[in-house]
């Protein structure tokens, strides 16, 4: 029932003295104006009281006339005023169906159907008797039957269906032309069908024009209006001047009921909120635009449109702003194609669970319209429409209104870290899976870096300058909250609820300056950070290394067996004693027990590399290790070459000691590791040639001298290598970015400028740690392809050669002439010939003095003696060829790129000068 129906329940008001018409008084007026008239009456009717008779069209003298709108003159005679009072009585009972509730709903709510009970025309001049219509011939049965429509997710959605169309009603009930009306008579009539018009209804001459309700897309459009013909023009100009607010009218009534079903989320929902509230202050002004032509005799259609007009130019600013949002939920024709929001597919799936269904809007491939962009959409109009005060004044009590429930959403974030985001229309977007316990085994940072994200094109454009500020802020409070170290749970007080308020941005800034206090106190001082970073280096930079080189020493047995032989829970024993040495600056660590042995099956070389070529470092990318990628395993691993340590961190220590992190912790300890290992064997190499009578006896064969002395400098060689990268990348990149990250530490605690508070931020704490290790490693070379494959290609040549140590001590004994006789050289103690005849396979082996048998023997040791000078040549040429190789390349990065590299040139050229390959240049050979 419209509000016109509501505000004059069953009253027929007289045109005099506003007397109620009762129902008998009413009958009684019908049974006579049926039964004919006779003569006598028609001419007391003619003669004394001059009422039309009830043949003749609608009349109306109470709102006589002239054509541009103007009430008639005040000045009447009796006689007029006399006529007025009874014609007036007499338009009261045509214009009843206005104010009759019980008519209306008698009559199935059909435009058409209003004019069931109105009075037969008198038939114009010429037309016979036989044309006149007969009383008792029945009129065509027409009962439209008014159901309710099921349940919608928009929780106010009109249920009722939709009235039929008034072309479907019978023609018995079609009105009368206008064409044979008179001016005051169209008026009336068109005042009276604009009223219902401004409802949504058809009436009896302004009727739709191609349209059908039962679709949507025509009722989101709006219905179009079309006049019946024969209507005065100055009126019809008028009257198509008001139409269009008819139409935006119903086109934002059913705006209001998609916009608000539940998948379009608070904001939509707020918004429509307020649409409806300016739509029930319209219906308010059509009551009083229906009251005035009820009651005031100058009211003319020339001021309904002037009444209408600020009303009308509201509602083309909500219609216009309304279509804007249906374009962009794809609801009308011209919808855009490239819009699409892959976090519809997670809530279309929860909504299906939960007995959803697929509503427009929520269909996959079609974003929904909500959220900050419904915000961006009211903010981006008000920006256009800000010369408009009206427009201006509308749109901002929209922009107020809509962003309630979002600036709710906001503060919980901001206040207390959490997300209240059923309809996915907050900035910030959270993934549930990714839970904080799988820390222990996530290599990829996907709690800190995915838990929560930004949602990029949904972000309001009053949050764009501080969107980074609000998604840290919920953040920092998250992980303050999961651990108890501040009580989030106070309801903050006094609030901005709008984007419009101006203590939005302090709002922001100081609940960002909070969360980010309590986070640093929580690392810093609660779960001591800086003392967690002291025990990493302990360990895994081996700073010092006494205790490290007790362990390797106490399981060097068990290290020399392949990695898939490892007893585990043996090393792990020994670590826990040489931890708990009493002495050792490890002894003094409260977070030793958080350190544990395990092996890596995968080679260093191979793990960089792989690591390397997938990343892409070497263009600049930020190094990612890692995770559950098929690697080819080293088969001839040993404990030495797969050892590596790990280590547990507590939450939200983990936050910034995270795996990731500890994998490069690693990576600098496995490389650290095995310098020390090379460093080791030929060391015992050196050992080997300095207490080995083989090594030590001055031959009388001026050819095995010389060969020793190749061997010797090679070795010194070699060490010098291996001990100068240990020092460089220990002294001169490992140690100098410690103390740099540890003085960066230091300021963000305020211990530098003395302020007491943090001046940066956990995430730029967290950014300088990733960075301190990340040039660690470009520093010791492990960053790039090219070196890594170089320095390989020369520890393997290190390791080769003291692996064969032993061996060429045995080819030595049986190419050296003084060691293969039955009797002791002259220059050797009977000790040392005894010592060195004991470790002969067979020192009684009988010697034959015979000449034939010398001579072989001496054309053997010539043989053994070329060979070992072939294969030292072919050592010395390897090692000197890719040191040269790693020296060049070391001088272009270090002009290039890293600058530290060149300390390392000076030292390591020393080990190549006076050979064959000192300053090659070879393009091919720097491809090597």
């Amino acid at each position: 029932m419209s509000s016109r129906q509501s505000l004059h329940p069953d009253r027929r008001t007289n045109g005099t003295a506003g007397v109620e018409n009762p129902p008998q008084a009413r009958f009684q007026q019908q049974q006579q104006q049926q039964r004919p008239p006779s003569a006598a009456e028609r001419a007391t009717s003619r003669s004394e009281r001059r009422v039309p008779s009830p043949r003749e069209p609608y009349t109306n003298p109470a709102h006589k006339r002239s054509a541009s709108g103007n009430p008639r003159p005040a000045s009447r005679s009796t006689e007029e005023r006399r006529t007025e009072r009874v014609t007036v009585t007499t338009r009261d009972k045509l214009i009843s169906r206005t104010r009759s509730p019980d008519r209306r709903a008698n009559n199935a709510a059909s435009p058409g159907e209003r004019w069931r009970s109105r009075e037969p025309t008198r038939p114009r001049a010429g037309e016979t008797e036989a044309r006149k219509p007969k009383p008792e011939e029945p009129s065509e049965p027409w009962e439209p039957v008014v159901t309710l429509q099921p349940h919608s997710t928009a929780p106010l959605a009109m249920r009722v269906s939709l009235p039929p169309l008034a072309k479907t009603a019978p023609p018995t009930l079609q009105p009368e032309p206008l064409g044979t009306l008179s001016l005051e008579k169209q008026e009336a009539a068109i005042i009276d069908d604009l009223l219902f018009v401004f409802m949504g209804y058809e009436g009896q001459y302004i009727r739709y024009s191609h349209y059908k309700p039962e679709e949507e897309r025509d009722r989101l459009t709006g219905p179009q209006f079309t006049v019946a013909t024969g209507l005065d023009p100055s009126l019809l100009d008028l009257t198509q001047s008001m139409l269009k607010m008819a139409s935006h009218y119903s086109a934002l009534e059913t705006f209001i009921d998609v916009q608000s079903r539940e998948e379009f989320g608070t904001v939509n929902h707020a918004l429509c909120a307020s649409i409806r509230r300016h739509l029930q202050d319209y219906l308010v002004m059509v009551a009083q635009l229906e009251t005035q032509f009820l009651t005031n005799e100058s009211f003319t259609l020339h001021l309904l449109h002037v009444h209408t007009l600020p009303t009308t130019q509201m509602m083309f600013q909500l219609y216009t702003l309304a279509h804007e949002f249906l374009k962009r939920n794809a609801l009308l024709d011209d919808e855009s194609s490239d819009d699409s929001d892959p976090d519809d597919i997670d809530n279309i799936l929860e909504n299906l669970r939960r007995g959803g269904d697929l509503n427009p809007g929520n269909v996959p491939g079609k974003k929904i319209c909500r959220g900050g962009i419904v915000i961006g959409l009211i903010t981006k109009r008000l920006e256009t429409m800000s010369g408009d005060p009206s427009a201006k004044a509308l749109l901002t009590s929209l922009l107020r209104d809509a962003s309630r429930p979002y600036m709710a959403m906001l503060n919980e974030w901001l206040h207390h870290g959490g997300i209240t985001d059923p309809h996915a229309e907050f900035l910030i977007k959270e993934q549930k899976t990714i839970r904080r316990d799988r820390l222990e085994q996530d290599y990829t940072d996907d709690y800190w870096e995915r838990r929560y994200t930004i949602r990029e094109n949904d972000i309001p454009p009053q949050l764009l300058s501080v969107k980074d500020k609000v998604l840290l802020a919920g953040k920092y409070l998250n992980v303050v909250r999961e651990c108890g170290g501040v009580d989030v749970s106070k309801v903050a007080q006094d609030l901005p609820q709008s984007f419009d308020d101006p203590r939005f941005l302090d709002n922001v800034n100081n609940a960002y300056a909070y969360a980010n206090e309590s986070l640093m106190k929580l690392l810093l001082t609660t779960h001591s950070l800086p003392a967690r970073l002291r025990s990493l280096k302990h360990y895994f930079f081996l700073d010092p290394s006494d205790y490290f080189t007790h362990f390797l020493e106490l399981g060097t047995a068990e290290l020399h067996k392949p990695t898939k032989s490892q007893n585990l829970v043996k090393l792990q024993s020994l670590l826990d004693i040489v931890l708990r040495h009493p002495g050792t600056v490890v002894s003094m660590d409260p977070f030793k027990e958080d350190v544990y042995v395990e092996m890596n099956e995968v080679s260093l070389i191979k793990m960089l590399q792989r690591v390397v070529s997938i990343t892409g470092i070497e263009q600049g990318e930020s190094l990612q290790p890692l995770k559950d990628q098929p690697i080819e395993q080293d088969k001839s691993a040993i404990g030495f070459t797969s050892l590596q340590l790990n280590y547990t961190v507590p939450f939200p220590v983990s936050l910034v000691i995270s795996r990731k992190t500890v994998w490069r912790y690693q990576a600098i300890f496995r490389y650290l590791l095995s310098l020390r290992y090379l460093e080791s064997q030929l060391s015992a190499t050196w050992h080997k040639h300095n207490n080995d009578i083989v090594w030590v006896h001055k031959s009388s064969e001026r050819r095995v001298e010389t060969w020793k002395r190749r061997v010797w400098t090679l070795r010194a060689r070699m060490i010098v290598f291996v001990q100068q990268l240990l020092y460089f990348c220990t002294l001169e990149v490992l140690e100098p970015n410690w103390q740099a990250l540890m003085a960066r530490l230091k300021a963000k605690d305020g211990s530098i400028d003395g302020s007491g508070k943090p001046d940066r931020t956990v995430d730029e704490l967290m950014q300088d740690h990733v960075d301190f290790l990340d040039t660690c490693l470009k520093g010791c070379m492990l960053t790039n392809g090219k070196l890594i494959r170089i320095h390989s290609k020369l520890m393997q040549t290190c390791t080769a050669f003291a692996m064969y140590a032993n061996w060429l001590a045995r080819e030595l004994a049986k190419s050296d002439p003084d060691l293969v006789g039955p009797y002791k050289p002259p220059n050797m103690t009977k000790e040392a010939w005894e010592s060195f005849r004991s470790t002969q396979k067979d020192p009684n082996a009988s010697q034959n003095g015979d000449a034939s048998v010398n001579s072989s023997r001496m054309h053997d040791e010539q043989v053994r003696i070329d060979n070992l000078f072939e294969i030292i040549g072919k050592w010395e040429n390897n090692f000197s060829r890719h040191l040269q190789i790693l020296l060049d390349a070391l001088n272009h990065y270090a002009a290039t790129e890293t600058v530290v590299l060149l300390s390392l040139c000076a030292r390591l050229a020393t080990a190549n000068q006076g050979t064959a390959y000192t300053g090659l240049k070879n393009e091919e050979d720097l491809g090597a």
